[in-house]
């Protein structure tokens, strides 16, 4: 039996804390790097990533744009990293950000979801602006496949605000709308071990969580993918002050901060932030 991704989740964060670490190969890294702006470029820096990655933490998170922007070889670039990563025992979270409906929306599942593909991942992120109910499907494939999903609730651009805290039916706001889909997920498929649905959110740690009608009751039990991490602000003590009760439940998603140390330096840094992140995950 396939073991659900919440469970994997749980014991890979469990064993090397919540850091995961985001390959975005940027172009001012990839120069900073010293490597050619190119897929050939994007696939040294992503592999040395992984490199660096395997044994300091469980999870890395592909940013799917930067290869994508290469066409095919691209995309070649990023199957030799998914495939880098499942070889290292790292969880894969794949941020595409699909979103779609019917046949188009089961393309996407094939291409991300399913064992052997080219592009198969532990994770893919989804936006759920067609509708919740319009994942159903995917959601249903994900728990099939013992794959995950991280549906886009609380984003930290400032353009997402006024949309994600405006209120529709029941007077909830959309963001809450969303978590309800994701609790209702975990309800309906509880053969799991830890008791953490594989069906998560995405929050940003730059997010105050009330406007948004956002509750730890109401998260409970649901894996949270964080951005926002390093660069953009926040850090691992900002875990328990913004996520509170369901601190634990929290993937705190680093980037450039760790990325911009350079390929001489980023084991080292992914390291030492790893176990700050533990520390205060346990402590």
């Amino acid at each position: 039996m396939t073991v659900p991704f919440g469970d994997r989740l749980h014991a890979a964060l469990n064993t090397w804390g919540p850091l995961c670490v985001g390959i975005d190969p940027h172009q001012e890294l990839l120069a900073a790097w010293g490597l050619s702006h190119d897929a050939r470029g994007v696939e040294e820096f992503s592999l040395r990533v992984v490199e660096a990655a395997h044994g300091r933490v469980g999870v890395v998170k592909p940013q799917v744009a930067f290869f994508e922007r290469f066409g095919a070889a691209g995309f070649a670039a990023l199957e030799k990293t998914l495939t880098a990563a499942r070889q290292a025992g790292l969880l894969v979270i794949a941020d595409a950000k699909r979103g779609d409906i019917g046949s188009t929306m089961r393309g996407y599942c094939d291409a991300w979801l399913s064992a052997g593909s080219p592009l198969e991942v532990d994770a893919l992120t989804v936006s759920p602006y067609l509708g919740p109910a319009s994942l159903q499907e995917t959601v249903d494939t994900a728990y099939a496949a013992g794959k995950g999903l991280f549906v886009l609730a609380a984003t930290s651009n400032p353009e997402a605000v006024g949309l994600q805290t405006s209120q529709g039916s029941e007077q909830l706001t959309v963001a809450t709308q969303v978590v309800r889909e994701a609790a209702r997920a975990r309800e309906d498929n509880l053969a799991s071990d830890s008791g953490w649905g594989s069906v998560g959110l995405v929050i940003g740690a730059t997010v105050d969580p009330a406007p948004y009608g956002l509750t730890p009751e109401g998260l409970t039990g649901l894996p949270i993918l964080a951005p926002g991490f390093g660069a953009q602000g926040a850090g691992p003590e900002d875990i328990h002050r913004v996520f509170a009760d369901v601190s634990d439940q929290v993937i705190a998603n680093e980037s450039r901060s760790i990325l911009r140390s350079g390929p001489s330096l980023i084991a080292g840094t992914i390291e030492s932030a790893a176990a700050r992140y533990r520390e205060v995950r346990h402590g």
